[in-house]
């Protein structure tokens, strides 16, 4: 049997697919799986277990020996989890027998529909992410799944971490604050990004460690932030790749981040985190297998009621007092403590 899985969006939702790639390992041992991500996904492709073969699509004209491949494959089963134009096709040339999508595509794009002919019954805005990946393996007799996350970080990520440390001289227990995102309106203010890193130095016997991306945008953000420090900091950002990252996040005590992949390379791994959310839903994305408190709003304390028509509300309305208050409860938990 051979199984092709599309999903051509962002790092995020690769990780919460993770769940559905077991189920299908579970449910098919046996078959031959191949997965397709976009390229912004490649680097984390070493660590996801239970899929035969792995193909990235780059929106240039290499993409044609990938579709070759799949043309060449010829599928029995054909889930698709990105429902845009470039998975319709990839599934139309799979040739599978049975090329499952959301019903919802229907309502989108009668002739994208075409090309499906199983339809699960579940609305995207009306579920988890990880519950809506879950739903689309119904059709192949798959329920109750577990939701659990599957990242497997091989050998050399853990290396670059463990070299990471020496020469960054973390020696202790350690706190990782990732302030950046590829969305500008997810940044938090500045000056309270330093006023909680400055309360950790004063009341935590840890070390204290920057991350982000190399991009312009999170760069300076960051430079602005570590300004305002009254003392200097760790700073990684823009050196660690995305394994690296996510082995540096898993031996971390806390992450401090907004919405962003780092929040679910934390959930992935079991780290506690403190999760600051504005624009986005946390109904919909936010950690559920790990430790983790959401803040957002106006709320002094972490957000515990979820909802699909939750606000969207910008993320200067999160006080520094708030985000305190939660890196303090976690710090203080016994399921935050390091053996």
């Amino acid at each position: 049997m051979k199984i092709l899985l599309l999903q051509l969006k962002r790092i995020g939702d690769l990780i919460l697919t993770t769940p559905a790639i077991a189920a299908l390992r579970d449910k098919f041992p046996g078959a031959r799986i191949t997965l397709v991500v976009a390229r912004e996904c490649a680097d984390l492709l070493p660590a996801i277990a239970s899929v035969n073969r792995t193909l990235v699509t780059r929106r240039n004209l290499r993409d044609v020996t990938m579709f070759f491949a799949v043309a060449r494959e010829k599928f029995d089963y054909c889930i698709d989890f990105t429902r845009n134009d470039r998975s319709a096709l990839l599934a139309f040339l799979s040739g599978a027998q049975k090329r499952v999508v959301s019903h919802r595509i229907k309502v989108q794009s009668k002739s994208r529909a075409r090309v499906y002919n199983e339809f699960a019954r579940h609305r995207m805005r009306e579920m988890h992410t990880l519950d809506y990946h879950l739903a689309l393996l119904e059709p192949l007799g798959i329920g109750n799944a577990s939701p659990a996350l599957h990242l497997e970080l091989p050998r050399a990520a853990r290396e670059k971490a463990e070299k990471l440390r020496r020469d960054a001289k973390i020696d202790n227990a350690f706190i990782i604050f990732h302030p950046g995102s590829a969305r500008v309106e997810k940044f938090w203010g500045t000056q309270r990004w330093a006023d909680v890193i400055d309360h950790a130095r004063r009341d935590y016997d840890v070390d204290l460690v920057l991350t982000g991306g190399a991009s312009e945008i999170e760069q300076e953000h960051i430079r602005e932030i570590k300004a305002k420090l009254r003392h200097p900091i760790i700073d990684l950002s823009g050196n660690t790749d995305l394994l690296t990252l996510t082995t540096l996040i898993a031996q971390a005590r806390l992450l401090v981040t907004v919405d962003s992949a780092p929040m679910h390379l934390a959930a992935a791994t079991q780290t506690p985190q403190v999760v600051l959310f504005g624009p986005t839903n946390p109904f919909h994305w936010r950690p559920r297998e790990s430790p983790a408190l959401i803040m957002q709003g106006e709320s002094p304390t972490p957000v515990v009621e979820f909802s699909p028509d939750q606000a969207r509300v910008p993320m200067k309305q999160i006080s520094t007092k708030a985000v305190i208050g939660a890196m303090d409860s976690l710090l203080s938990a016994p399921a935050a403590q390091i053996s």
